[in-house]
């Protein structure tokens, strides 16, 4: 019989010996730390303690008794003495019998899943995790943090409404590692490198970032030479990544990541987190056992009918099982520290139609994990983000289950690019994106911003190479070109690769201001990738998620090469932000939207537009509730310059203004309400491959 348990509350003193089994992970007290771990079928438990993160032994292992240190599945320890910075790890025995999904092993020290600091040993090796024999000494081990020591000042959040954000994709790690970056050396690619570099972010204009995980990952889960950059290979859900830290101690990294959001939250900017729920670090049926299939593979992984393999439908080996009880407690539990105790302002979830699976794999109507991580109080005012789509083919763009989630649009994404790179029927789907996609939303009932649109991400090209190559070149991965997706529905503008070509540089130019422009002229959210403003380039790559040096980083020089596009990018923020033209403080749903924006479609011809599958031009005029004109936009996609109408006014006071034209140069390519010239024709030529945007007078002033 298992011995009395108390509630335990950090900082409270209990007697010697007593012991808890919650919270779960290590909770530090007065005079000593208490430990709980859930492990459904194991037989024998013990807690290994370290002295130091260099140590290949532990210093002592302590063997927890079934019936004193057990309550139901959960195995716990009191030990006293112990305080803050004690390095820990786990060893579960049991069965192994992949057939009935069971794979204990007593020769591998396990991560402790609520750990929320982890400590990478100098001689840790992911193969030693998944090689026959004891890897005491090449393990990953846990350090017991005390959480609520961190000085947050004044810190709130800024809440900016999803009508008023535009989000910016960051690798924390690619951001500041280039040593042009201007950032001190010990601080490049570090939390406290993006804190150097906030004032380029406030000087764009972007409201968000969201930040590729940051949970701690496995570096080595790449192929061979090389090292994981991205981080969708998660190793804890509660951990921030260690090795974006700029200081040596290993607790420092809290500190570190914390800084980050205070500074950024002052700065007024909000931290979104990429967060990876779908999949472990620890792979398919030959993958190391790192932690989860260590501690309860049956728990934890969605298997195959026969138990011994995984299902897979995410790409990386296995499934994490989210809508099993201990999972889905274990998902809410990280997500509400990291708001809590790390004070983000919302996630973006990596695979989330995965969320949606139940045990056996099958797509839900009304999934568990996602009505409570929406419902959850703390979560309720935080953004909620989708990525809509699984690797197992299930796509739920639009249909994603839930009332409070926005969606990446994939098909914003793909249907963009289609039009710009000049394919035909694209020109009906186009006019969709621009309007808040109502043939995919417009049953939901939600705001005008449940799409966030993009052009590119971190997965796949950077918009410079989805305009200079037509194909990837991934050779640098070490797969032969075989990874990363072969539709990317880009166009190299004649030239495959980089040029000095003078003309298809123009053109290259050209084509991402249209991008852009059609970007921040859609209802919906933008988002843009890292870089993406000064031209970055991965030369061809299109799955850099290995870090392969400077060619996945930024490159800062690239502000002094291509100051026209950060300027094109910068104003293209401060257009959408001053005027409010497509995102007002939206109360109304996008039904209410359509109707009281008065859209009207033309073609070259006013109220023509044309919808056939060969039409390669578009233009709207775009109207306030009132009938107030407001914007004019032309959309020549041919690759001849075209003459488009534009309509006439009534009042002699007001006139037609030139505020965006993608063929011209720098600085008149795009300008300020209040400085764009004045058009006094009844017509405007549109370049080939050109977007023009004009503002009535009413609403330049």
């Amino acid at each position: 019989m298992a011995s009395p348990t108390l509630q335990a509350q950090p900082g409270k003193s209990y007697p010697l010996g007593s012991t808890m089994h919650f919270p779960l992970g290590a909770t530090p007290h007065a005079d000593g730390v208490n430990f709980s771990i859930f492990s459904k079928h194991s037989t024998s438990a013990e807690l290994l303690l370290f002295n130091d993160i260099k140590d290949t032994q532990p210093s002592r292992v302590i063997k927890l008794d079934p019936c004193k240190n057990k309550s139901y599945h959960y195995w716990h320890a009191f030990v006293p003495g112990l305080r803050e910075g004690q390095i820990y790890g786990w060893r579960m025995d049991g069965p192994f019998n992949p057939s009935c999904g069971f794979r204990y092993d007593h020769t591998k020290v396990l991560l402790d899943p609520y750990g929320k600091c982890i400590a990478y040993p100098p001689s840790r090796t992911r193969i030693s995790a998944a090689s026959v024999g004891d890897n005491v000494d090449k393990a990953l081990k846990n350090i017991v943090i005390h959480s609520g020591k961190y000085d947050w000042e004044d810190d709130a959040p800024p809440r900016h409404p999803f009508s008023k954000t535009v989000i910016y994709e960051m690798n924390i790690g690619a951001f500041t590692a280039h040593p042009n970056s201007g950032v001190s050396p010990e601080k490049r690619g570090t939390y406290a490198g993006v804190i150097e570099k906030i004032p380029y972010l406030q000087d764009l204009g972007i409201t968000a970032v969201e930040l590729l995980p940051v949970f701690a990952f496995d570096p080595e889960a790449a192929p061979a030479g090389l090292k994981n950059g991205w981080g969708y290979q998660p190793l804890a859900f509660f951990a921030p990544h260690p090795q974006y830290s700029s200081r040596q101690e290993p607790m420092a990294v809290l500190d570190e990541f914390r800084d980050m959001v205070k500074a950024l939250h002052r700065a007024g900017i909000e931290v979104i987190l990429d967060v990876v729920f779908n999949h472990t670090a620890e792979g398919g049926v030959n993958g190391p056992t790192i932690s989860f299939r260590g501690l309860s593979n049956e728990t934890y992984y969605i298997l195959g009918k026969d138990k011994s393999t995984y299902g897979d439908f995410t790409g990386c080996g296995n499934t994490l099982n989210a809508n099993e009880s201990i999972v889905r407690r274990l998902i809410l539990d990280a997500l509400s520290y990291w708001v809590e105790e790390m004070h983000v302002d919302g996630f973006r979830f990596d695979l989330a139609s995965i969320l949606s699976r139940d045990e056996d794999g099958t797509p839900m109507a009304n999934p568990p994990i996602l009505w409570d991580i929406e419902s959850d109080p703390v979560l309720s005012t935080i953004k909620l983000i989708a990525e809509a789509w699984d690797a197992g083919g299930l796509y739920q763009v639009g249909t994603f289950p839930g009332d409070a989630w926005h969606e990446w649009n994939g098909r914003f994404r793909d249907d963009v690019r289609s039009f710009v790179k000049g394919n035909e029927n694209s020109i009906r789907s186009l006019t969709h994106r621009m309007i808040g996609s109502p043939d995919i939303y417009l049953n939901e009932e939600r705001e005008p911003e449940q799409s966030i649109n993009f052009i590119t991400c971190h997965d796949g090209f950077t918009l410079n190479d989805l305009v200079s190559y037509n194909e990837k070149h991934n050779e640098a991965n070490g797969e032969k070109n075989r990874d990363g997706s072969d539709n990317n529905l880009s166009w190299n503008c004649g030239v495959e690769g980089p040029t000095d070509d003078p003309a298809v540089e123009k053109l290259r130019n050209q084509q991402i201001k249209n991008f852009l422009t059609i970007l921040f002229f859609s209802v919906g959210v933008p988002m843009i990738l890292s870089g993406d403003e000064v031209r970055r380039t991965q030369l061809g790559n299109n799955n850099g998620y290995c870090d392969l040096g400077e060619s996945t980083w930024f490159d800062w020089s690239l502000l002094e090469k291509n100051p026209d596009i950060y300027r094109f990018s910068k104003h293209l923020i401060k257009l959408r932000a001053d005027k409010k033209f497509l995102c007002e403080n939206y109360k109304e749903t996008l039904q209410d939207f359509l109707k009281e924006k008065a859209i009207e479609w033309h073609g070259v011809t006013l109220g023509n537009p044309d919808l056939e599958a060969n039409s390669h031009t578009i233009a709207a005029t775009i109207r306030h509730f009132n009938d107030q004109m407001m914007l004019h936009i032309m959309i020549n996609g041919y690759w001849e310059d075209l003459t488009f109408e534009i309509p006439t006014f009534n009042d002699d006071n007001k006139a037609w203004h030139r505020s965006i034209d993608t063929s011209l140069e720098s600085p008149h390519d795009i300008l300020p309400w209040h400085e764009a010239p004045k058009i006094t024709a009844n017509n405007y030529e549109v370049k080939a491959r050109s977007i023009v945007v004009l503002v009535s007078s009413s609403s330049a002033a």
